[in-house]
């Protein structure tokens, strides 16, 4: 590849032809703001609308400003970044958003993570000097799962790049000029109205509070304070190697035991795993796998191949939406922390003596998506949502701040019993390929009767949005996808309506990318994929670790079958474990 020679601020660098003045500057070390620029190299998403202007500098020989996030490097180009004109531009620039921006700092929820309130705090903004009566207002816009305040929409139009270009949704686009511009759905219809699959992406990069996720703490302590509700609460796999970060540790950091401890300094009468109802998971579906794939095998054509997965809920609104004539495929099995929520208010219920209505199952999530799940009237019993609150890993959090407790000082705690044994399987389920490895793991020694030496199936991990992977299973061959990111999966299920070229029998998706390690829920990665990548590698250190590394020797899971359940796919199961799907409009 050729490059150009390019000087900044007296300094002279080489950079590949096509590279922008900002990607020169960072190979120097020199910082530039930037506002609506976003570079997330490993999800292949570039937003350089250059909309904000935050980012000029001075180009030798040119009139204007040059916005260096969208101004190629040429050869010989001599910039400043530093000059008094720069500067006085910036900060204008600056003045010019907060005055159409609003002022409640205090109250709002991206305070302290806001790239908007960090600039005017670099630039010592102390005044807006534009003033005016014509402040654009929008309507607010709640769902379970996000919140749109659109008054602090900054048209950056990050969020519509990730939902269209990334996740190819397309629930979100500019519309209006001027005061009235701003960025949403057809028609300005409520996000639960559209095409949008709530994976919390586009509050993952909104660099202000004008996209956040719907925040549920509150009603955590209203539950926890009221004397008359026992409240369990379920831990989610990549909460565990995540929430660290929010405490000033490494990401990837294992902090297991001391956030059950924190549950427990928190007020929950019972702590849980949701790598429990992973486990039960995998059992439910890595039948329904075999059943299909005996039925196959036996000659069935018409059997509904290949099975997809169906733990991710923003995927399961994906497929309802934008592909209605494949929702016969995916598993009917329930998600682990609708699994978890069902078994909690049947089997722990019953066997503990408290009401149903008097049992409250809260979830603690790397996902925002599991708010909207949590909230679908299937999962509900007269009424009576399985799981009645579902939190962030963010949200958590922030309640153990609230609470005065430094995680990283606590001691370490064990889940509470039985709904809190788990297996090395369940963990990595917080990991694209994650899901499919833990079901491998049980269907490859149901089907051959045989022991399994090697759990760890290498092929089936990685970073790459879209893998293919084969595993034998004696005298048959097992043919897996796996895709990470919705605009990935787009291209599986593509696929799959052209004929299934690659002939796959089983496939796993999550929306976000890494799986679950990077739901929109967890703490801010900023790009950043050395972050996804650490979360990854210490869900497998979690993995390795475990005693037990396969589902179905769950002793735990074993039990709840015997006590309660019968078998996988019995009835009871059926009826309490399994869902079916919807087709819905796109708007």
């Amino acid at each position: 590849m050729s490059e150009v020679k390019i000087t900044i601020d007296g300094k002279e660098v080489h950079v590949p032809k096509g590279s922008t003045i900002l990607d020169a500057a960072k190979k120097l070390g020199i910082d530039i703001p930037t506002l609506c620029h976003l570079d997330l190299h490993d999800t292949k998403m570039v937003n350089k609308t250059a909309s904000c202007r935050i980012c000029v500098v001075e180009v030798e020989g040119r009139r204007n400003l040059a916005p260096s996030c969208a101004t190629p490097a040429v050869d010989g180009m001599v910039v400043r970044t530093n000059t008094i004109r720069v500067l006085e531009a910036r900060k204008t620039v600056l003045e010019l958003l907060l005055s159409d921006h609003p002022k409640d700092c205090l109250t709002c929820a991206k305070s302290g993570q806001c790239e908007l309130q960090d600039l005017a705090e670099k630039f010592g903004v102390r005044e807006i000097r534009v003033t005016g009566d014509s402040q654009s207002t929008y309507k607010l816009d709640h769902s379970p799962a996000i919140i749109r305040d659109m008054d602090k929409c900054i048209m950056c139009r990050r969020c519509e790049t990730m939902c269209n270009e990334v996740q190819t949704v397309g629930a979100l686009s500019g519309i209006n000029r001027g005061f009235d511009a701003v960025v949403s759905p057809a028609f300005e219809s409520p996000l639960s109205e559209t095409v949008c699959t709530h994976c919390g992406q586009c509050v993952a990069v909104c660099p202000v509070g004008a996209l956040t996720e719907n925040d549920h703490t509150w009603k955590v302590v209203e539950a926890l304070a009221d004397p008359d509700k026992f409240v369990v609460v379920q831990t989610a796999p990549a909460v565990r190697v995540a929430i660290g970060e929010e405490f000033g540790q490494e990401p990837g950091t294992i902090v297991t035991g001391q956030m059950v401890t924190a549950l427990k300094s928190l007020g929950f009468n019972r702590v849980f795993d949701t790598d429990f109802a992973a486990d039960l998971t995998i059992m439910e579906e890595g039948t329904e796998l075999l059943g299909r794939l005996n039925r196959f095998l036996a000659g069935d054509k018409d059997v509904p191949l290949p099975i997809l997965t169906s733990c991710c809920p923003a995927w399961v609104n994906f497929i309802e939406s934008q592909f209605p004539e494949l929702i016969d495929i995916p598993s009917s099995a329930k998600s682990p922390q609708q699994m978890f929520g069902a078994v909690a208010k049947s089997f722990l219920a019953e066997k503990m003596n408290i009401p149903r209505e008097k049992m409250v199952v809260v979830s603690v999530m790397p996902c925002l998506a599991k708010k909207f799940e949590a909230a679908r009237d299937e999962f509900k019993v007269d009424g009576n949502p399985d799981v009645d609150i579902s939190i962030s890993t963010r949200e958590l959090a922030h309640l153990i701040k609230r609470a005065n407790l430094n995680l990283m000082e606590l001691e370490e705690s064990e889940f509470d019993n039985p709904l809190g044994e788990s297996t090395g399987a369940a963990v990595i389920f917080g990991s694209t390929g994650g899901v499919i490895e833990a079901a491998t793991r049980t269907a490859y020694e149901i089907h051959t009767g045989k022991s399994l030496e090697k759990v760890d199936f290498e092929e089936l991990r990685g970073f790459d949005g879209v893998r293919v992977a084969s595993v034998q299973m004696d005298d048959f061959t097992l043919n897996i996808g796996i895709a990470h990111g919705l605009g990935n999966a787009r291209k599986l299920l593509e696929e799959i309506e052209s004929g299934n070229p690659r002939n796959l029998h089983a496939i796993e998706i999550m929306a976000c990318p890494g799986g679950c390690i990077g739901g929109g829920g967890q703490p801010y990665h900023h790009g950043n994929s050395d972050i996804l990548k650490k979360r990854m590698a210490a869900i497998y250190e979690v993995d390795s670790n475990k005693a037990i590394r396969k589902s179905h020797e769950n002793p735990s899971i074993t039990a709840l079958y015997e006590q309660y359940l019968g078998e996988p796919m019995s009835e009871l199961s059926h009826k309490l474990l399994h869902t079916h799907y919807f087709v819905k409009d796109r708007v």
